[in-house]
Parts: C-alpha cells; sequence; structure tokens
C-alpha cells in the first residue's frame, strides 16, 4: 500500500479534527473534565477515522475521480466520516453514567 497523504493534507486533517473535537466538548454536558474528555477523544477519533477513510476507503481513487483532493486527502470523504464520528461520541458521551 502506497500513501500518498503529504503534509498539507495532514494538516488540514489534523485542523479539521481539532474543529470538530471542540464542537464535541461544546455540545457535550456535564463538567469540564467530560467536555474536555469528549474534545479528545473526537479529535482523536477524527484523526485516525479520516486517515483510514481517505488511505484506505478510498485511496484507490486518482485525484480527478475524489474532488476536492487537498494534498493527498480526500476531502469530502473525511468531512462526512468526521461528521458521523463526532455524533457517535457526543451521543455516548452524553449517555455515559451521570
Amino acid at each position: 500500500m502506497e500513501w500518498d497523504l503529504g503534509f498539507e493534507g495532514l494538516a488540514v486533517l489534523a485542523a479539521m479534527s481539532l474543529g470538530f473535537g471542540a464542537f464535541a466538548g461544546l455540545v457535550v454536558t456535564r463538567s469540564v473534565e467530560h467536555r474536555l474528555l469528549a474534545a479528545a477523544i473526537t479529535t482523536v477519533a477524527c484523526f485516525a477515522v479520516g486517515l483510514v477513510t481517505s488511505e484506505v476507503l478510498f485511496g484507490w481513487a486518482t485525484e480527478e475521480e475524489l474532488q476536492p483532493n487537498v494534498d493527498g486527502l480526500s476531502r469530502d470523504e473525511v468531512l462526512l466520516s468526521s461528521v458521523l464520528t463526532t455524533a457517535l461520541v457526543v451521543l455516548v458521551m452524553r449517555r455515559r453514567h451521570p
């Protein structure tokens, strides 16, 4: 398997992951510690799922087939997977014991 994700693609993925993490931290209720935990889990999960989505699930596609493509990052597919990941983390964190 050949990874074609460049530095700019990694930076965009990291920025998107941090943004989704911040959103999850704002949406999850309860204590500050709970919010920080949700933000951290979401950030790491979005980065990992985005990396798998871009490089494993859509790694076969060419730049012409996937638009927009930021330095090897399949941006639209990563955004969709990050939205789903964030929703899942927020639902789990909100239903967690009081």
